[in-house]
């Protein structure tokens, strides 16, 4: 294996969430070479001890440089240190330097978020752009800010937090898995939209939809998403709802930054065709000024669910000698 990898060499990227650990080898190009999927281990020492045997799995059939690990977590402001992360077992852990240690390769590290609009920054939706914003739809709402082919991370790493941003206030508003109240994810997320249809159900006594729900029957986000795509009422009706409190936080997004392009990512990203165009709707009708200034576009990210382990993998590459953004 060479000593001193060229810059274009292939990298893995990693996707580490609270059900799977995913990576990915990824050439300069952004393309996926070859995949592979382990279930994430709930021990922080057995989640290394997976990782680091994923990375020499992949590294016997690939001439790898560099690592990337896209997290779903609080990092420091150097992505050194993982804080917390509400569905993975570290706590406070310097864990950039522990697998760079056990891997003898370099390593990166970064909030999954911010990977993922890399990914897109790089190969996808956001190329070209200057000041833009990724909004990434899934469990909850992530969101990266980018200035100019920068990362945007705030003083203390955690910009931006537009999904627990309060819109609904009081004692009887939704409650968010991060302690607060009425925050914009617990109305404008996948997770939300069964909540919706718990809260919405007596209105359609005759859905097919309520119907399950009052039958106890395993309803998810993405039931409700398929139902509302066979013309079930209560569904339709839901999923407009999502799109009014999508199109509300888009329009916080643009009256705070007044950016030109905002992408929208995550795990609704590919039923965007049931909501997109009423949320855009509502984002224009909601900014300051609106009628008198332009709005943002809104496009969706073309990666999938792929663009953390190809964001991560290219922010890995960036550590290689002589590395460059072509």
């Amino acid at each position: 294996m060479n000593s001193t990898p060229h810059p274009d060499a292939l990298t893995i990227g990693f996707d580490i969430g609270g059900t799977n650990l995913r990576a990915g080898v990824v050439d300069a190009r952004g393309g996926l070479v070859e995949t592979v999927s382990v279930a994430t281990p709930r021990v922080s020492s057995e989640a290394e001890e997976a990782i680091v045997a994923l990375v020499a799995d992949l590294r016997s059939r690939h001439d790898v440089g560099a690592v990337g690990l896209a997290v779903a977590g609080f990092l420091d402001p150097q992505c050194e240190n993982l804080r917390f992360a509400p569905h993975l077992p570290w706590r406070d852990a310097p864990l950039r330097s522990i697998l760079a240690d056990r891997i003898g390769l370099p390593v990166r590290l970064e909030h999954d978020a911010n990977a993922a609009a890399w990914g897109e920054y790089r190969h996808g939706a956001g190329q070209g752009a200057g000041t833009w914003v990724f909004f990434a739809v899934g469990t909850g709402i992530g969101a990266t800010l980018m200035l100019d082919g920068e990362i945007y991370r705030g003083a203390f790493g955690t910009a931006p937090e537009f999904g627990h941003l309060t819109v609904v206030p009081g004692p009887d508003a939704r409650l968010c898995s991060c302690g607060k109240k009425g925050c914009l994810e617990r109305y404008a997320s996948g997770t939300a939209l069964v909540d919706t249809a718990r809260e919405l159900a007596p209105r359609f006594p005759n859905s097919q939809l309520a119907k399950d729900l009052g039958t106890g029957a395993d309803v998810t986000g993405s039931t409700v998403v398929g139902d509302a795509r066979l013309g079930d009422p209560l569904a339709v009706a839901v999923l407009a709802e999502f799109a009014d409190w999508l199109g509300l936080g888009l329009s916080f997004v643009a009256d705070l930054l007044d950016p030109e392009l905002i992408v929208i990512g995550g795990g609704v990203a590919s039923d965007a065709d049931l909501y997109l165009d009423r949320a855009c709707s509502v984002m224009t009708g909601s900014m300051v000024g609106s009628g008198h200034r332009p709005a943002p576009r809104v496009a969706t990210a073309v990666l999938g669910g792929s663009a953390g382990m190809i964001g991560v993998a290219d922010l890995a590459r960036q550590l290689l000698p002589g590395s460059r953004l072509s």
